[in-house]
């Protein structure tokens, strides 16, 4: 039997968390390509592969998920990435092998098409935040793509921050953010400035500045992100 690490109503709807294993990847892989399927612009979500689920459920990593009456609905993964050249803590100034060892990536959150709308994205970025041993890891690192307005959304609920805005993936234009776990950033509240997200070339030129992506917010028809210095 599983160990429950949390319990919830979605609406009138009872679900359960579990930590996943190597035993759940076909419902993993299942509910992944349904909400592939559901996307109108398949790049908004790098979807990943059975070796990269595999490699995460055995001990390099985390992964929960959330069940309705047996049926996986929606799960959320941490990753120990790999160190090569596109080690997203390279982009957080950091080059020691020691140091990148203690980085974790927020990697893959899918929920079901049929139960979005009750939050169940951040309730379970939450549950997985507590099962982050932060005596081992002192930062989170993530990306999004730019105008994926939900994922966006998440990362900044949740306190990240945009450090980099960079081509990976084979090219594809990513948002880089990161999330310190040891101590809550404080900003410099003097110097604060709004951006289109769409204007990439002066997002770079803030950020070599040393300014950092602290929250987004809608302008007109457009989306507009609040740069500041950290203290």
């Amino acid at each position: 039997m599983k160990e429950v690490i949390h319990k919830g109503l979605l609406g009138e709807t009872s679900y359960e968390v579990i930590k996943l294993s190597t035993t759940e990847l076909p419902e993993i892989l299942v509910l992944q390509e349904v909400v592939m399927e559901t996307l109108p612009d398949k790049d908004i979500l790098q979807p990943l592969s059975k070796e990269e689920f595999l490699y995460m459920l055995n001990g390099n990593g985390l992964l929960i998920g959330a069940y309705v009456d047996g049926k996986l609905i929606a799960f959320r993964a941490v990753v120990v990435p790999k160190i090569n050249e596109e080690h997203l803590g390279y982009d957080l100034g950091l080059e020691d092998e020691s140091e990148l060892k203690r980085i974790l990536y927020q990697e893959i959150s899918n929920v079901h098409p049929l139960y979005r709308g009750h939050g169940l994205q951040k309730i379970l970025a939450n549950v997985i935040m507590q099962q982050i041993d932060t005596s081992k890891f002192d930062y989170l690192c993530s990306t999004v793509m730019p105008y994926n307005i939900a994922s966006l959304k998440d990362k900044f609920v949740q306190g990240f921050y945009i450090i980099a805005i960079k081509q990976i993936y084979g090219g594809k234009l990513r948002y880089v953010f990161a999330l310190n776990l040891q101590k809550k950033p404080q900003y410099d509240d003097s110097e604060t400035i709004e951006i289109s997200m769409g204007d990439i070339e002066g997002q770079e030129h803030l950020l070599k500045q040393g300014f950092v992506g602290v929250v987004m917010k809608s302008v007109g028809q457009d989306w507009f992100v609040e740069y500041k210095k950290p203290m």
